[in-house]
């Protein structure tokens, strides 16, 4: 087993800047398109709320460290702000700012009755034992207070938070309320585990949906992807749940880079596998025995059919695009290509499944499990695969035939899409006063 330190002294990660340029650029291109009304635009240019927390945490030792956790609020015309909270050290407020404007494109989108807000802090949680993070995740709720709410705001997992966090972040904000409203706050956050109000599948519905994003490319297209090969960036849940169903489809994992480095076997890596490996090296999956250790900086240039970058955000820049050889790229990260980087790749005739489709099965699955909360019910697994399956394809078709119709790439599509609709509620519902 690879020592953790010296796994981290490996860590490949790349700054979050340029985010809230790149989003922003993004905006800018379809708002012009759809002739966006400019009272609109300025709303919608800028965010609601942000929300900067200090809060003091007693370590395992005794001493007290000093936190800063983040909520930004981007927009909240369709419905109550919903979107992740991420512990890394790259989470900054203009990270924040940039992934809530992401959310309430992506939850517009998919015909949500929700809006955009993203969150974190910023720490590196492989430093901190678990008793800690949950101190640490505790007294971050219980500053955030009444900023967030099951109608007003609803966080979810992201980079390095999972069910375990929302179950302490659930317990201790209905922690705060009067006993007889408890229960009535359970979907306050979404991705519980499925024994503490959870959604069966809630766990796979990111990859999943990755997934069936490419396959309903595939089926558009006419491409059977049996024996198509396909690397990822980034083993955790989303890039092993979109890599466990290609799989099942016949399709050949060739290479994938987490943190730690990149691993490559041209004949394929089974995915079941890598995946038990890195449960007992640390999270990691370097020196996995059924592959070759490889170049991070050579790792987007490997021989591919499908590329998913599911790890963070400006991953593919104008220094890597000319080395992709994928044909399909599918965003499971949110932002991983840059603006730079998408001309490159545009011009080079490669197709992009963009993050705020390709990724969208997670914050559907968490619509599930916050109506499944709402209205004390509980689905079986096969229901939610099947309201997937369904939603997920009712919002790829759409940006795929506005796409052909308007002889223009996915992302602005995409755009055009979900612009459209909450500037349509604004303009019914009118600004107060």
């Amino acid at each position: 087993m690879v020592e953790v330190a010296e796994l981290n002294k490996k860590a490949h990660k790349k700054p979050l800047k340029g985010m809230m340029e790149n989003v922003m650029n993004q905006f800018n291109h379809a708002a012009d398109i759809i002739n966006l009304h400019p009272n609109i635009r300025k709303i919608l240019s800028i965010t609601n709320n942000e929300i900067i927390v200090h809060f003091p945490v007693k370590m395992d030792n005794g001493e007290v460290e000093i936190f800063t956790g983040y909520r930004v609020q981007h927009n909240n015309a369709l419905g109550p702000y919903k979107g992740g909270l991420r512990y890394h050290p790259t989470v900054d407020i203009d990270a924040a700012r940039a992934l809530a404007m992401w959310m309430t494109w992506k939850t517009s989108l998919a015909g949500l009755p929700y809006g955009g807000g993203k969150g974190g802090i910023q720490i590196d949680p492989s430093k901190y034992s678990t008793s800690e993070l949950e101190r640490i995740t505790r007294r971050f709720t219980f500053a955030l207070a009444d900023n967030i709410g099951p109608e007003h705001d609803i966080p979810a997992p992201d980079v390095n938070t999972n069910s375990q966090t929302m179950a302490w972040i659930s317990d201790t904000y209905m922690s705060t309320r009067p006993p007889a409203e408890r229960s009535a706050n359970l979907h306050v956050v979404t991705g519980k585990p499925a024994g503490s109000g959870g959604l069966e599948g809630r766990d796979r519905a990111t990859g999943y949906g990755v997934f069936l994003t490419i396959k309903f490319w595939a089926d558009k297209n006419k491409i059977n992807l049996e024996n198509k090969k396909f690397i990822v960036q980034g083993f955790g849940n989303v890039g092993y749940w979109a890599s466990y169903f290609l799989e099942k489809e016949g399709a050949v994992l060739v290479a994938v880079q987490d943190a730690f480095g990149s691993i490559e076997n041209e004949k394929g890596i089974d995915v079941e596998s890598l995946f038990n490996y890195t449960k007992s090296n640390a999270g990691s999956i370097v020196g996995f025995p059924i592959a070759n250790d490889t170049s991070n900086d050579t790792f987007f240039g490997i021989d591919c059919d499908i590329l998913i970058p599911a790890a963070l955000g400006n991953q593919i820049t104008k220094d890597n695009a000319h080395d992709i050889k994928a044909t399909l790229i599918a965003e499971g990260a949110n932002g991983p290509i840059n603006v730079e980087g998408e001309q490159i790749l545009v011009e080079n005739g490669v197709t992009i499944i963009p993050d705020i489709l390709c990724n969208s099965g997670g914050v559907i699955g968490s619509y599930f499990e916050w109506l499944q909360n709402r209205n004390g019910e509980l689905w079986q697994l096969d229901e939610v695969v099947a309201k997937l399956d369904k939603k997920l394809k009712e919002s790829f078709n759409k940006v795929y035939e506005y796409s052909i119709k308007e002889s223009m790439d996915m992302r602005t599509a995409a755009y055009c899409i979900a612009i459209e609709r909450i500037e349509k509620a604004y303009v019914l519902r009118g600004i107060f006063p």
